[in-house]
């Protein structure tokens, strides 16, 4: 997997590289039970310190996405599952979204629109066959 990182951007890299791995996984770059690099060997492949990796995995381990052991190191968690929390959550950032949008002058028809491209360009777990 390639992670594409942007050194000058205001968002934080340990929020970038998250993200990265979150897009991987939906993109089915990176699979379910699939081995992370080690927090060393990822610090090293994309050139930042390894505390920067570390907060990304905990912060992935926290939100379900990764599972960390001492002995094997981080996984893509093999039973990803949508819980209440997260709905709530993606009720809450979407619901922010859409005002946001809205405030930019955005319609309802071209925003349904670009979630159904970004949609379509997910090829990763539970997305492929559900329909918007």
């Amino acid at each position: 997997m390639i992670i594409n990182l942007d050194m000058t951007s205001s968002i934080p890299i340990y929020v970038q590289l998250r993200n990265e791995i979150v897009m991987g996984i939906g993109k089915g770059n990176l699979t379910l039970g699939e081995s992370l690099p080690t927090v060393r060997q990822m610090a090293e492949d994309i050139g930042v310190n390894m505390m920067t990796v570390s907060k990304a995995y905990n912060i992935l381990k926290n939100e379900g996405y990764i599972e960390i052991d001492r002995r094997h190191g981080a996984k893509i968690n093999p039973t990803l599952d949508i819980n209440g929390e997260f709905k709530e959550k993606l009720e809450i950032d979407l619901s922010l979204l859409i005002a946001e949008s809205g405030i930019k002058g955005v319609n309802k028809k071209d925003f349904i629109d670009l979630c159904e491209k970004i949609f379509n360009n997910m090829d990763g777990i539970n997305i492929k066959g559900c329909e918007v």
